[in-house]
């Protein structure tokens, strides 16, 4: 592997910034911690990319330079190259005040290929014929002098992405998926990242969908004064509160601080000073926080006679998903499929290529024009409808208090 110099002051990092913009693409990784803080804690940047017959890479230490430098690379018109790139758009956007204006993202487009969420090492492996260094991957990345093992491994993470993508987007373009894997990576780089809004961090909390009218209200301004202590703090929501005592204060609201200190999961700290009369004001603007204004949770679920179609529907999209070699989930989640049939016309599977290759079938089967029958191999197979009943004689409860309606 090429040796990787790490970037430490800033006109080494300028340099690379110049000689990266001639680059038409280039891999990018980054190490981070957010274990002990609310915002990702950038701890290194890696960066690949081609010049001539030369693969360069260098490693960037964002705790000795600035790295709002990078962002006229990520600006530019070269493409990123990056694995499961979610949260490191985030660190970069932290970290460089931007994202790239183009993504590739390799896991994702390995998806199109069958692989389910391939973690890079075992894409390098099947796909590449390389082993990947796995030693350092829980290793402290804030701790220096980064030791030579530790810059091996990080290195690695971009040794590869290049010839990786070369290799994934070769393969989708002969079978002609490029173009979806594309719209895929484009809707991933848009998508918001980083902090959600405050007023809907109450729809994280696992318990949160089991609370009813005037608590929900409640909890979202209970959970956004959370979430905006812990973007002050910068340290992570649990040790600014934790769900258990969100849901307890909606359940049973406190009128004083006396109460509060009876609720499951409120300790002294929580009723100190400023804290104690914050918590008791959030408390107070969620009682009188109109319904409409409450962030309901997004609907995942569909009406109760649309059931049976899901579930048909699901296990059709499985068994394509198996005979294209797609990742199932790649193809429709249920939250997908509730949009859909709920007739959400943003819904993924009312446009681009779900809509082409799924929607229109999906449609005409919940319409009743299509049908799904066994194949007599194990599988299934969408047909038309035929529009002839078949009549089974089954028996018939005659007991008066099996009738429907019966009291």
């Amino acid at each position: 592997m090429t040796e990787a110099p790490l970037i430490a002051d800033p006109a080494a990092l300028a340099t690379v910034v110049e000689r990266l913009r001639e680059a038409s693409e280039y891999a990018v990784d980054t190490e981070f911690h957010r274990e002990r803080s609310y915002y990702p804690t950038v701890a290194l940047v890696q960066l690949a990319w081609r010049e001539g017959a030369d693969d360069v890479i260098v490693l960037v230490d964002p705790l000795a330079v600035d790295m709002h430098p990078l962002g006229a690379v990520l600006d530019g018109p070269g493409l990123a190259v990056l694995h499961a790139a979610t949260q490191d758009l985030e660190v970069m956007q932290r970290a460089c005040g931007t994202v790239p204006a183009r993504l590739f993202d390799t896991q994702l487009a390995a998806g199109f290929l069958g692989f389910s969420t391939p973690s890079l090492a075992s894409l390098g492996e099947r796909v590449l014929g390389v082993s990947l260094p796995k030693a350092s991957r829980l290793t402290d990345w804030l701790r220096r002098p980064l030791g030579e093992d530790q810059l091996v491994y990080a290195a690695s993470d971009v040794a590869h992405l290049l010839q990786l993508a070369d290799a994934l987007r070769d393969e989708l373009g002969s079978i002609g998926r490029l173009t979806w894997a594309e719209e895929e990576c484009e809707e991933l780089r848009v998508r918001g990242v980083g902090p959600v809004d405050p007023s809907e961090a109450w729809l994280r909390m696992k318990e949160g969908r089991s609370l009813r009218g005037r608590a929900r209200g409640i909890a979202q301004e209970v959970a956004a004064w959370r979430e905006r202590r812990a973007a002050e703090l910068d340290q992570p929501v649990r040790h600014v509160l934790p769900d258990l005592a969100i849901v307890g204060i909606a359940g049973n609201p406190p009128p004083d601080l006396e109460s509060l200190r009876r609720i499951r999961g409120i300790d002294e700290r929580h009723t100190r000073g400023k804290t104690g009369e914050e918590l008791l004001a959030a408390v107070a603007r969620g009682k009188e926080l109109p319904e409409r204004n409450v962030r309901q949770p997004r609907r995942e679920d569909v009406e109760r006679d649309q059931r049976p179609a899901v579930a048909l529907v699901t296990a059709w999209l499985s068994q394509v998903g198996r005979e294209l070699k797609i990742d199932p989930m790649l193809l429709a989640t249920r939250a997908d499929l509730a949009s859909f049939l709920g007739g959400d016309k943003q819904a993924r599977l009312a446009q681009g290529w779900r809509w082409e290759l799924l929607g229109e079938a999906i449609r005409r089967l919940v319409d009743g024009e299509f049908a799904l029958a066994f194949d007599g191999r194990g599988g299934l197979a969408l047909e038309r409808r035929s529009g002839q009943p078949v009549t089974v004689d089954l028996p018939v409860p005659r007991a008066p208090w099996t009738s429907e309606g019966a009291a």
